[in-house]
């Protein structure tokens, strides 16, 4: 035996492997921290290419980004960069936070300069200035007390609580806000329905009910007001290559079109662990590290085979989203990159949604706009169109009835406000539903982010990072703590990253 053979023989037996489960942004970035471990790490995904909801459509002459569309706290992306790699990742910071539309015409174009932006809603919606101010320190505050504690570390471990910063987030709940709604506390705060219709909307970045979601939910407005919200330089997908491409660099593997069938449980005398991973193809893949970047409940009843926890069985479901793809033969310089037209009766519009489980009639819209910086996404003459209604997740509704009349209201609501008949302007058309939402990532009943946060106890409701079943088991993504949206799944996967051991 050579030297070379007697070495590998020795020292492969020690390689510590780890199966990632899907290669959404969650399990890209956990792929990335794992390697720098020391892990071997493979990810096992059913659709042909990696990203999850960050992909690609293209019709025709116009490309869209199908899925999250706000991208904020870059840095939570480029920390987890090769320095070479960080130069590489480009991307646009927005002047413009968003334009809002109004039912009556009115329009008012949220700055990214917090100073500016107070400055111009107190004005727009006729507000004092330091009620404006004294909201967005009361959000920065909220941020500062629950990120170390409900952001960065486990809930369900003992030791975040024990630690300093656990101490000070106790001691400090008071401030939280959460036994009022968020709709509550800013009746309690402004006058002007208009300003709290637009923090209100706040609630839908996380699938929520603003009238039933509890204050607390007033952080979410510091993540775009203190860190930006910017657009990489070729649209949301980059996000997903630039991971991907660290990834392939330490080595991780990725196994594509492949769906896992089961999780075989190996019984220890102390607690049962997962040691294979099986695909519905036959291949089994060790695994000393298995960590789940899928729908929570697809884990229990499919992987695991077993009865979903209560408190996941019984948690709400949050929101899902209605979109439409239209290449627009247009130019529309009153739009910018996020547009929202609101609609006249929000609280109907919810109560719709969560309650009726139905479209209302008059639907806020929200147009992002990727060809206003990325001028190949569409041609000279046109843009880009993703336009999005919040609508209830999949509980049987016939869905072709329901997009076909959510489509002529919308027609309607943006050719009345943008005085044009934009029906006549669509060249290109896809569009996704609840249901393909759930076929194409998983997600049950096509909801974007689980559960809701429609309750204040909600985010001990979710699911923890780790299984306190099984011993090597770990969950990240939407579906599970912190939450969904971009930010959040990157923090889900450091959250993993702190739970599980270097190679020694």
């Amino acid at each position: 035996m050579s030297y070379k053979t007697t070495f590998c023989t020795y020292f492969c037996s020690f390689t510590m492997n780890a199966t990632i489960i899907g290669s959404g942004i969650a399990g890209l970035a956990s792929s990335i921290h794992l390697a720098r471990k020391g892990y071997q790490v493979q990810i096992i995904e059913q659709a042909p290419s990696f990203g999850g909801k960050l992909n690609t459509i293209i019709l025709g002459n116009y490309r869209f980004d199908s899925g999250p569309s706000l991208f904020t706290m870059p840095h939570f992306v480029t920390e987890l960069l090769d320095p070479d790699l960080v130069q590489k990742f480009q991307y646009f910071k927005l002047p413009v936070l968003c334009n809002y539309f109004y039912p009556d015409g009115s329009q008012f174009h949220a700055s990214s300069q917090i100073e500016t932006f107070i400055d111009e809603a107190a004005h727009f919606f006729d507000e004092p200035k330091s009620k404006i101010q004294r909201f967005l320190n009361h959000s920065k505050r909220i941020y500062d007390i629950t990120s170390p504690v409900f952001l960065e570390n486990s809930l369900h471990r003992l030791s975040t609580y024990t630690a300093p910063t656990g101490i000070k987030g106790i001691a400090n709940l008071w401030r939280l806000d959460m036994f009022r709604t968020m709709n509550r506390a800013l009746e309690s705060q402004f006058s002007n329905p208009k300003i709290i219709q637009l923090f209100n909307r706040y609630a839908t970045y996380n699938g929520s009910n603003p009238y039933k979601a509890p204050a607390t939910l007033h952080v979410i407005p510091h993540l775009e007001f203190h860190y930006g919200a910017y657009l990489p330089k070729t649209g949301m997908r980059d996000i997903a290559e630039i991971l991907y491409e660290q990834a392939l660099r330490l080595g991780v593997q990725f196994e594509f079109n492949s769906r896992v069938n089961r999780l075989h449980v190996e019984n220890q005398s102390s607690k049962p662990r997962i040691s294979r991973v099986i695909t519905e193809e036959g291949k089994e893949f060790k695994s000393d590290i298995v960590v789940a970047n899928v729908d929570i409940k697809i884990v229990y009843q499919k992987l695991l085979q077993k009865s979903l926890p209560p408190k996941i069985k019984n948690a709400e479901n949050s929101s899902s989203a209605l979109i439409f793809y239209w290449g627009i033969k247009q130019k529309f310089p009153e739009l910018d990159v996020h547009n929202i037209f609101f609609s006249n009766d929000y609280r109907e519009e919810f109560d719709a949604i969560f309650h009726r489980k139905t479209i209302q009639k008059d639907p806020t819209v929200y147009i992002n706009i990727t060809s206003k910086l990325v001028g190949s996404d569409a041609p000279e003459y046109g843009e880009n169109w993703f336009v999005m209604i919040n609508v209830p997740h999949n509980s049987g509704q016939d869905w072709k009835e329901l997009v076909g009349i959510a489509k002529e209201k919308i027609l309607q609501k943006l050719s009345k406000l943008l005085n044009v008949q934009v029906s006549d302007l669509i060249e290109t058309e896809a569009v996704l539903d609840p249901i393909t939402i759930e076929s194409n990532t998983g997600s049950d009943k096509g909801s974007l982010y689980g559960s809701s946060s429609n309750h204040r106890m909600s985010a001990f409701f979710r699911q923890a990072n780790f299984s306190k079943e099984y011993d090597n088991l770990y969950f990240c993504g939407g579906s599970v703590h912190p939450g969904g949206g971009i930010p959040l799944c990157l923090l889900g996967a450091k959250i993993v990253n702190k739970l599980i051991p270097e190679v020694h």
